[in-house]
Order: C-alpha cells, then sequence, then structure tokens
C-alpha cells in the first residue's frame, strides 16, 4: 500500500506541474486583423502617382515602361501595382476654376472665351469630362462634369457679373472634396486666375492636402500680367509676389505646373502645354508598405532605374500626402 501510495504522489505532482507550466507558457498574439471597410471588405492603402517626364529642353518623353520607374515613400522603395502610359490612361476628369474677382471686370470677356479655349483643348470627345466653377467671395458651380462641348459653353456664357473678394483656396477644397474624390479617372482642376487669394477660410496648405489626398492633380493659369487691369511693374511670365509662389508651390507639389502669360498667344501655348502633360502623363499606383493611417506626411519620390535615364530627365509628381482615412473610389 505504501508504494502505491507513494506512485499515486508521484503521478498527482506530476499532473499538478505540467498544468503550472502550461498556465505559465506565454500565449502567442495573434496577428492583426486587416482593415475593412463598412461592409466587411478588406481595404489596402494605395497611392497614385500622375508622372511627367521630361528632358532637359522640356520636352515631354513618352515610351517608358514599368520598369523604368522605382517609387520610393520616406526613402524606402514601394510595390508598383498598376502602371500606365498615354496609350492606356484612364479619362480625365478636369475642372476648370475661373477667377470673377473685382480685378477680373475688365476682363471678364477675356477669361469666359480662355475658359472654352481650355475646355475645347483638353476635353477628347467621348472619354474626358469637364466641369466649370466660378471663385469671387463666393464658390459657384455652374455645369457639373459632362462630355457635352454645348453644355460647358453655354455654363461659361451665364457668366456676367464678378464679385468682391477671391476665394481660390475654398474653391480647390470644394471642388477636391465634392466633385473629385469619387471621379473614376484622373482628377485635374486648372484655375485661371490674376490674384492673390483674399477671403478664403482655407489656406494653400488646405488647398495642397485636399489636393494630394483626393489625388489631383492642380494646373494654375495666372493671367496678372500683361492685360487691362494688370498689376503695374509685373512682366509677362514671370514670377514676382507672393501669390506667384504659392500658385507655383500649389502646382509642383500636386504634380502639375504653373503658366504665367502675358498675352492671349501665350495663354494659347499655356492651354496646348497643359493638354499635352495631361496626354503624355504615367500612371504609377503603389501599395505602401506601412499600411496604417497614421496620419502622418510622408515623402514620395519617383527615380528611375537607369542612371542614363536619370541624368537626362526630369520627373515631375506628387511629393508628399498625409496618410488619412479618405474614401476613395
Amino acid at each position: 500500500m505504501k508504494n502505491s501510495a507513494r506512485l499515486f504522489y508521484l503521478f498527482t505532482l506530476t499532473i499538478v506541474l505540467s498544468l503550472t507550466a502550461l498556465a505559465q507558457t506565454p500565449k502567442s498574439t495573434p496577428p492583426p486583423r486587416p482593415k475593412t471597410d463598412d461592409n466587411g471588405i478588406v481595404k489596402t492603402i494605395e497611392v497614385r502617382l500622375p508622372v511627367t517626364v521630361k528632358d532637359k529642353k522640356k520636352n515631354l518623353i513618352t515610351g517608358l515602361s514599368r520598369g523604368d520607374f522605382i517609387v520610393l515613400e520616406n526613402g524606402v522603395p514601394q510595390e508598383v501595382t498598376f502602371f500606365s502610359d498615354e496609350k492606356t490612361n484612364p479619362p480625365v476628369y478636369v475642372g476648370v476654376l475661373m477667377d470673377t474677382s473685382p480685378s477680373t471686370a475688365g476682363k471678364i470677356n477675356f477669361s469666359k472665351e480662355a475658359a472654352k479655349n481650355f475646355i475645347y483643348t483638353v476635353t477628347r470627345i467621348r472619354k474626358d469630362k469637364a466641369a466649370f466653377m466660378t471663385f469671387d467671395h463666393e464658390v459657384n458651380l455652374v455645369q457639373d462634369f459632362t462630355d457635352k462641348l454645348d453644355l460647358l459653353d453655354k455654363a461659361v456664357d451665364r457668366v456676367k457679373k464678378v464679385g468682391s473678394q477671391t476665394a481660390l483656396y475654398d474653391a480647390i477644397w470644394q471642388f477636391s472634396d465634392e466633385k473629385l474624390r469619387n471621379a473614376p479617372g484622373r482628377r485635374v482642376i486648372v484655375v485661371i486666375t490674376d490674384g492673390d487669394d483674399t477671403f478664403s477660410r482655407a489656406d494653400i496648405n488646405d488647398a495642397i492636402d485636399i489636393a494630394q489626398r483626393t489625388e489631383t492633380t492642380v494646373f494654375a493659369i495666372s493671367t496678372k500680367a500683361g492685360f487691362s487691369g494688370a498689376v503695374p511693374g509685373v512682366d509677362a511670365g514671370t514670377v514676382k509676389d507672393k501669390g506667384d509662389k504659392e500658385l507655383v508651390r500649389m502646382c509642383e507639389e500636386t504634380g502639375g505646373a504653373a503658366f504665367f502669360t502675358g498675352d492671349q498667344l501665350a495663354l494659347e501655348r499655356a492651354f496646348t502645354k497643359v493638354s499635352q502633360e495631361l496626354r503624355s502623363q504615367y500612371i504609377i499606383t503603389y501599395r505602401p508598405a506601412n499600411q496604417n493611417y497614421d496620419g502622418k506626411k510622408r515623402k514620395i519620390e519617383v527615380r528611375f532605374t537607369d542612371k542614363q535615364k536619370a541624368g537626362n530627365y526630369k520627373i515631375s509628381s506628387k511629393t508628399e500626402y498625409r496618410a488619412v482615412r479618405d474614401n476613395l473610389k
């Protein structure tokens, strides 16, 4: 009986020690669940970059392939998930935003003709769509997106008077947020203006931020030089004041360009350049390695994989974005 009792005691002790060891073994942490939308569908952050390439003489370069580019976010190479060129690019959704502030009163007819000419130059029939908005102390959507040029013509013709201030940044914010956020193509704003912002609640940083978040490229055409009512002492084609510099910054940080014109011929050339840039863009989409919506700004750089191309060509694209949750399609 003593041996049986001893064996039973040892068996019981072994069981107790085994259970204690199991209880003290750290449990493995399950992997985080993938982010999902309201319908339970897994969401992945992807960033779309319109990319323009020019040579040293500012001629547009086409014919490049996916393998010619590498994308870095905060200095780290990223996974490219989509590439298209001038032959396969999606349609353009372009908003033409026209300044109707007091300084434009003497040239309102000229600005209206400029808006029409731009729409005709850039919009490809049965593929692209355009919308028309005016801004002064108010922001007014005159014509929503359409591919019917006659409706856009009538919308521009309906502009008869000017307002009392210039709400440029509010116009960019409103159009990007309300009209371009879910546009199923390349998203573009072209601003035709001759003055500084004097009335917006938004500032330039807000305008750049919303354009970057909605993957919108901004082009600006400044008409302040060379026309009736122009700023004295400002020469055509030059960047002189704070407003000019902010136009340049806004365009460069969203992947576009600013043009400073002095006459109608120069303006038409600017329209043609914008149209050519849109036709010659490459679209690169990448999936960031960091999939967290941390609200921080992330630097973007698009480089050539080939050193010779890097020495001969210059790449223009969006330079940063802020990792916030936006309901983009």
